[in-house]
């Protein structure tokens, strides 16, 4: 039994999907798509353009969601789709909404414009500056809520990323951050490292982007998915368009559960995870949750080339 999972923000590169387009018409229909959805190209950027420009939450996110969705259409040109081939599908952050395209629920175009919406709310929401995120390495999920409590006083720390085992993300004012670095060292932990995002991604001081996203939320088509989708806010699959609706605007404030939803998959009878798209951040993940579960990374024409072969040789 298998599972799709798409990947959030980090795993932009440039020149992600050129080769999926060139190869699959359906792959190069999808960024086209998008440029049309944005009234840019964005396409352009993804290929051609500065990384510092895709690495803008703006553009990063519809970014990653079009190379994983033009992944996954090369997949069904080769006769592989989630319908027939993933118990469930998964993203992690703005993967849920790529999560949500792959199983059918929400339009390419429309997810596009939410995503650069939601990247722009996201973006805005704090003044460059006042917020942080970072890495607690060597850390449960547990001891890493603990160390943001105490570190928190009067300011918002949340455990924002539930990773893997070993590596819990952090989320809120920047001098709340900063010492839960020194109290996380502490206490055990092998590494506390800032990351170079732009904003705390899901903590409460993401009220306003969550506001933003509700009403754009209100008048988007959303259809119940054809496999269920496990979402971040619960770990648990969602399988009703109204409930999905509600939970991706509590995402943008929420924790994203990822190693629960591994293990909510995995107790579901899930052997195999393909992560669609950029990169293999999301392997590692997995691998750290559960070293029982196969894993496949598939962002290059070759890449679905072995996926298919491997399908073939199992059912021959």
């Amino acid at each position: 039994m298998k599972a799709f999972v798409f990947p959030g923000q980090g795993a932009q590169t440039i020149g992600m999907g050129r080769d999926l387009a060139e190869a699959y018409p359906a792959a190069r229909d999808v960024f086209e798509t998008v440029d049309t959805a944005l009234g840019e190209s964005l396409s352009g950027l993804i290929w051609d353009g500065a990384i510092e420009d895709l690495t803008l939450t703006r553009n990063a996110q519809p970014a990653l969601m079009a190379t994983s969705i033009a992944a996954l259409r090369a997949l069904e040109a080769e006769g592989v789709s989630v319908a027939e081939h993933a118990a469930f599908v998964a993203g992690h952050s703005l993967g849920e909404y790529t999560a949500l395209v792959a199983a059918g629920a929400l339009d390419l175009g429309d997810a596009a414009r939410l995503l650069r919406l939601r990247g722009e709310a996201m973006q805005q929401a704090v003044p460059v500056g006042e917020g942080a995120m970072a890495a607690l390495l060597g850390m449960g999920f547990e001891d890493a809520q603990a160390v943001a409590r105490d570190a928190a006083e009067t300011d918002v720390l949340q455990a924002a990323n539930d990773n893997d085992p070993t590596q819990v993300v952090i989320s809120g004012h920047k001098a709340a951050v900063e010492r839960a670095l020194v109290l996380a060292k502490e206490r055990g932990a092998k590494r506390a490292v800032m990351l170079p995002v732009s904003a705390p991604f899901h903590c409460a001081l993401m009220a306003p982007a969550a506001e933003a996203m509700a009403a754009a939320l209100k008048d988007v088509k959303i259809a119940d998915p054809v496999v269920p989708v496990v979402t971040n806010v619960t770990a648990a699959p969602a399988t009703d368009a109204s409930v999905i609706r509600d939970l991706l605007v509590d995402q943008v404030t929420g924790a994203v559960r990822w190693r629960e939803s591994i293990q909510t998959m995995a107790a579901s009878g899930v052997t195999d995870i393909w992560e669609i798209g950029a990169g293999k951040a999301l392997i590692g993940m997995v691998r750290r949750i559960d070293k029982s579960l196969a894993t496949r990374a598939i962002g290059t024409p070759a890449d679905v080339a072995e996926a298919t072969a491997s399908l073939r040789a199992a059912t021959d």
